[in-house]
C-alpha cells in the first residue's frame, strides 16, 4: 500500500443553517477544503459523499452526491455515496484513503454533510431511529435495559425512576444505561462525566466553528435538564447542521504540488482502520469494536497509546468518552472517570482529547463528524489551532463510531495522523 496524506482540509461553522441546503454546506467545505490543498477540482479522480439523513426530511433518496456536487461543477468522475449513520464522514475518508493508497487514484476528496436540525424537533429524533435495526428495536431495546435493571447508589430515587428510559433520543437512553453499568461495576461517578462535558464545553469556547462557544463549569453540568440518569441534556451532543471535507492524495502527486507556488502542509495517514459490531456481552470489554479496531491502528501505524498527542473521541454523550479513552488504551478499563477528573485530558493536560469541543460543544451532524474530528486533528498537527493549540503535537488518533447494534457501534473507524516537518 502507498503512503497517502491529506494535503486539504475544510469544514462549515455547524449549527442551526436554517437557511442553507445540504448542496450549500457542501460547496462550502469542499471548496475550503480545495483551496486548503491548493488543489483544482479537475484534479479529483474521485468523490466519496456522506450523508444519513437529507432522504429522511426532502425525499432526495438516491445520488444525493451527484446532486449535492453539481453546483461546484464536479462531474464525469466516480462519485459514491456513502451511509454509515453518524461514521459517514469517517468511511468516506476511509474509502477515499484506500482509492489512493491502493494506486487507483492519485487525489480523491472525502465529504460529509448533514441537514439535521428541523423546527419539528421530533422529527429531529426521529431520523436517528434509523441507526439501528428497526424490526427488532423493541428487543433491542429492553436488552439494553436488561443490561442495567438497577441503578448505582448514586442514583436519586425520586429524580431516576422517573427519568431513566425516558429520552426523546433513544441514543440517549443507551448511553445512560452504558453508564449506570459502568458505575456499577467500576464506581464511576456522575461528577466524572460531568468534568468531560464542562472540559469540551471549556474547548468549544476556543473554537470558532463550534456550535455552542459558551464554558459550563462541572455544577452547572449537573444541574441541566435530565434525559435519563445519569446524562442530563449539557453532557449531549446537540442537534446540528454541517460540512467537512479532507482531500488525500499520493507521495507522488504531494511532489507535484510541492512545485508549485502553494505552501503546501500535509499531514501523512499512518492507519485508516474501519470494523463493526460484534455480538457480545457489554461486559466483555476486550472485545469492544473501538478496543479492536484501534489496535489494529496502532499495529499498522508503528505507533501506541503512548505516542498520541492529542485525539478527538465520539462523545454524542460525556459517557462516550470516558468508554473511548478506556478503549484507546489511554487508561485501564474504569480508571477512564479519574483519568477525566484528574485534568489529563484537558488542554495543556498529559492527553488533550475532544480539543475541538467533541461533539458535546462543537456539533454532530452525524455525516460531517468524523472529518470534522480529521479536520480538527490536521488543524492541531499543522501546528494551526490558535488558543486551542496542543503544544509540540506530532501524532493525532480520531475515533467514530456509527449506529449501534447490539451492545456497541454498528460501525468503527479510527484515523491515525502525523506531523510531516516542513
Amino acid at each position: 500500500m502507498r503512503d497517502v496524506y491529506i494535503v486539504g482540509a475544510g469544514m462549515t461553522p455547524f449549527g442551526k443553517h436554517f437557511d442553507k441546503s445540504v448542496k450549500d454546506l457542501t460547496a462550502a467545505s469542499v471548496l475550503c477544503a480545495l483551496h486548503d490543498g491548493g488543489i483544482a477540482k479537475e484534479e479529483l479522480d474521485g468523490v466519496w459523499f456522506a450523508n444519513s439523513t437529507w432522504g429522511f426530511f426532502s425525499e432526495q433518496n438516491f445520488v444525493r452526491g451527484q446532486v449535492a456536487l453539481k453546483g461546484l461543477g464536479i462531474h464525469g468522475i466516480p462519485v459514491i455515496n456513502v451511509e454509515n449513520a453518524c461514521g459517514g464522514g469517517a468511511t468516506a475518508l476511509h474509502s477515499a484513503w484506500l482509492s489512493v493508497a491502493s494506486g487507483l487514484h492519485e487525489c480523491a476528496l472525502a465529504v460529509g454533510t448533514e441537514k439535521l436540525w428541523h423546527e419539528d424537533k421530533a422529527l429531529s429524533f426521529r431520523a436517528l431511529l434509523g441507526g439501528t435495526d428497526m424490526e427488532t428495536i423493541d428487543e433491542f431495546l429492553e436488552a439494553w435495559k436488561n443490561v442495567c435493571p438497577e441503578l448505582p447508589d448514586e442514583a436519586p430515587p425520586e429524580i431516576a425512576a422517573a427519568a431513566n428510559g425516558a429520552s426523546p433520543i433513544f441514543t440517549m437512553d443507551l448511553y445512560a444505561w452504558m453508564a449506570c453499568a459502568h458505575m456499577k461495576r467500576y464506581g464511576t461517578t456522575q461528577r466524572q462525566i460531568a468534568a468531560i462535558a464542562s472540559k469540551n464545553h471549556f474547548h468549544g469556547s476556543l473554537n470558532p466553528l463550534a456550535m455552542y462557544r459558551t464554558e459550563m463549569s462541572i455544577d452547572e453540568i449537573l444541574a441541566g435538564r435530565l434525559l435519563s440518569w445519569p446524562v442530563t441534556v449539557p453532557m449531549c451532543a446537540p442537534v446540528s447542521d454541517g460540512s467537512a471535507a479532507a482531500v488525500v492524495c499520493s507521495r507522488e502527486f504531494l511532489e507535484r504540488l510541492r512545485g508549485r507556488a502553494v505552501a503546501v502542509r500535509p499531514v501523512k495517514v499512518l492507519a485508516s482502520v474501519m470494523g463493526s459490531h460484534t455480538p457480545r456481552p457489554l461486559s466483555d470489554v476486550e472485545n469492544d469494536t473501538a478496543r479492536i479496531v484501534s489496535r489494529k491502528a496502532y499495529e499498522k501505524a508503528g505507533v501506541g497509546p503512548e505516542d498520541i498527542d492529542v485525539a478527538e473521541a465520539h462523545d454524542a454523550s460525556a459517557f462516550g468518552e470516558l468508554r473511548v479513552t478506556e478503549a484507546l488504551g489511554f487508561c485501564a478499563p474504569g480508571d477512564g472517570g479519574p483519568f477525566a477528573e484528574s485534568g489529563a485530558t484537558r488542554l495543556g493536560g498529559k492527553l488533550p482529547v475532544n480539543v475541538s469541543g467533541g461533539l458535546v460543544s462543537r456539533g454532530h451532524p452525524l455525516s460531517a463528524t468524523g472529518l470534522a474530528q480529521v479536520h480538527e486533528l490536521v488543524t492541531q498537527l499543522r501546528g494551526e489551532a490558535g488558543d486551542r493549540q496542543v503544544k509540540g503535537a506530532r501524532i493525532g488518533i480520531a475515533e467514530n463510531g456509527g449506529g449501534f447494534v447490539y451492545f456497541e457501534e454498528a460501525s468503527m473507524h479510527v484515523h491515525i495522523l502525523e506531523k510531516v516537518p516542513r
